[in-house]
């Protein structure tokens, strides 16, 4: 692999939460009346097959998406935090395609959407802050693709706790998801978070306490995400 195919990969494995485009919802308030909604922890936002009407801001809290084999299996295929939008995968479809459930008490903008076309039509300001907050999730949804398909399982749960203390801005955190859920988005096994959490730990990267993550050494963390993405 040459070196301009190696950087390429380790920007494209990594994923930068700093780039997502955070959807400012007061120029929007201006034209149409917008609620919040409140969930607790298990409560349902939307269930895949239910009507697509609305796109979802995260005011506050965490929410997953998820989508169910027909066995029954649960499959976690994201993540939401503050600032960022839920439905996106839906849009043009009839039905949303997944299942969203608050995993803390969480509270969300509900923008309806085609009001909200409506509302851009001749201003493109608007317009331009719509397109570009959804365009914000497809490449973040697409740089884990990436990274999943190329990390090894170590490297995974790093670039989820880099991203993570990103999204936080602090270096220590509360992981609010279980282990499970990680596991499941990453594809990796349970015991396979486990591992890698103390691994990070010998190596003197990071300190764990339960579900408290502490960042001992960002930088280094991240170099040593790039290198094993280098390396495929």
């Amino acid at each position: 692999m040459n070196l301009a195919l190696a950087d390429c990969h380790r920007q494209a494995a990594t994923p930068m939460p700093h780039t997502t485009w955070a959807l400012d919802v007061e120029p929007f308030r201006e034209h149409l009346a917008l609620a919040r909604r409140k969930l607790k922890a298990g409560d349902h936002l939307y269930r895949a097959g239910q009507p697509f009407n609305a796109l979802y801001l995260v005011h506050e809290g965490l929410l997953k998406s998820c989508l169910l084999s027909s066995d029954g299996r649960e499959q976690v295929t994201g993540f939401r935090m503050r600032g960022e939008l839920l439905g996106v995968e839906s849009i043009g479809l009839e039905t949303y395609g997944c299942d969203v459930v608050a995993l803390a008490d969480t509270e969300v903008w509900c923008l309806p959407y085609y009001a909200m076309l409506g509302v851009c039509t001749g201003n493109p300001a608007l317009q331009s802050g719509l397109t570009a907050a959804v365009a914000s999730e497809v490449r973040r949804d697409h740089g884990w693709m990436l990274a999943i398909g190329t990390l090894a399982a170590e490297r995974r749960v790093a670039a989820f706790l880099l991203n993570h203390a990103a999204h936080c801005g602090q270096s220590q955190f509360v992981l609010a998801m279980g282990r499970a859920d990680i596991a499941s988005f990453l594809a990796v096994q349970h015991e396979t978070v486990t591992r890698a959490l103390a691994g990070l730990a010998r190596r003197g990267l990071i300190a764990v306490s339960r579900r408290q993550i502490r960042l001992l050494d960002a930088n280094a963390l991240r170099v040593w995400v790039e290198d094993g993405a280098a390396v495929h």
